[in-house]
C-alpha cells in the first residue's frame, strides 16, 4: 500500500531566525501518528541529492533542560551547527519519541531503575513492562517527501536507522556520525547504546575516552563525518 501524504492543510511554513540564523519553519501534522512535528530547513534542499539531515526524536530532559545523562541536546545542537556550515540541510524534530517512544512518565521512572538499581537504559525500559523503542520515522519521511529532498547524507550513530529511513523509501547515500564526548555522566549509556542497541560508538574505545575525542575529527566537541553505512 502506497504511504500518506501529508496533507496541505496540516502544513504551515514561516521564517524561524534563531541564534544560527534564519531557517524555514516547516511545521506539519503526521497523517498517521497525529503528531505535530517540525523540520527545520537551511537553503534550498528541493530536488537535491545527498542532502545533509538529522531525524532527531525529542527528548526533553536533554533538548531543554540540557541533561548530561544522554547526548540529546549535544547532537540536536551540533546537528544544526553542521547544517550552517553545509549551508543547506534539515533537521526534522519528531514529536512522540521521548525515551525511545515509550514516554516521558515512563522514561523517568527508568531513570529510577538506572540510578537506584544499576540498570542500564535497556533493562530499565524492559523491567517496567515496556518495548525497548517503538519509533516511528515515517513521519520523517513523508515530510523529506513534501521537500523533495531526493538523497539523504543522514547524521546518526544508529545503523537501525537508516534502515527505517529506507524502508519508507528514502535514499540515504552516507551516514554521517554525529560522536559527543564521553563524561561521567553519560558512559553507561553510551555504552548500552553500543553494546546493546548496536550503535556506532568508536569513542568509547579510545584510550582516554573520558575526555576528548583527540584522534576524531572534531568539531565544537563533536565529531561530524563521512561513514560507510
Amino acid at each position: 500500500m502506497r504511504d500518506q501524504g501529508i496533507e496541505q492543510n496540516d502544513i504551515a511554513e514561516a521564517d524561524l531566525r534563531t541564534r544560527r540564523g534564519v531557517f524555514r519553519a516547516v511545521a506539519f501534522r503526521d497523517p498517521v501518528d497525529g503528531h505535530e512535528h517540525m523540520a527545520l530547513v537551511r537553503g534550498d534542499v528541493r530536488g537535491r541529492e545527498d542532502v545533509l539531515v538529522r531525524t532527531h526524536s525529542e527528548c526533553m530532559t536533554g533538548d531543554i533542560f540540557a541533561a548530561t545523562r544522554c547526548e540529546c541536546g549535544d547532537q540536536l545542537g551540533a546537528a544544526l551547527d553542521a547544517i550552517v556550515r553545509e549551508g543547506a540541510g534539515v533537521l526534522v524534530y519528531l514529536r512522540g519519541h521521548e525515551g525511545r517512544g515509550i514516554g516521558l512518565v515512563a522514561k523517568v521512572r527508568t531513570h529510577i531503575l538506572q540510578d537506584d538499581q544499576g540498570l542500564d537504559t535497556v533493562d530499565s525500559a524492559t523491567a517496567i513492562g515496556l518495548p525497548v523503542d517503538v519509533r516511528d520515522y515515517g513521519p520523517a519521511a513523508r515530510v523529506l517527501r513534501y521537500l523533495e529532498v531526493r538523497s539523504v547524507r543522514l547524521m546518526s550513530n544508529n545503523p537501525a536507522k537508516v534502515s527505517a529511513l529506507e524502508s519508507y523509501g528514502v535514499e540515504v547515500a552516507a551516514r554521517v556520525p554525529l560522536l559527543v564526548p564521553v563524561s561521567d555522566d553519560n558512559v553507561r549509556y553510551l555504552t548500552a547504546k553500543r553494546d546493546r542497541l548496536g550503535h556506532d560508538l568508536p569513542q568509547l574505545d579510545a584510550p582516554d575516552a573520558l575526555g576528548e575525542l583527540d584522534s576524531l575529527d572534531s568539531l565544537d566537541g563533536t565529531t561530524v563525518g563521512e561513514a560507510r553505512r
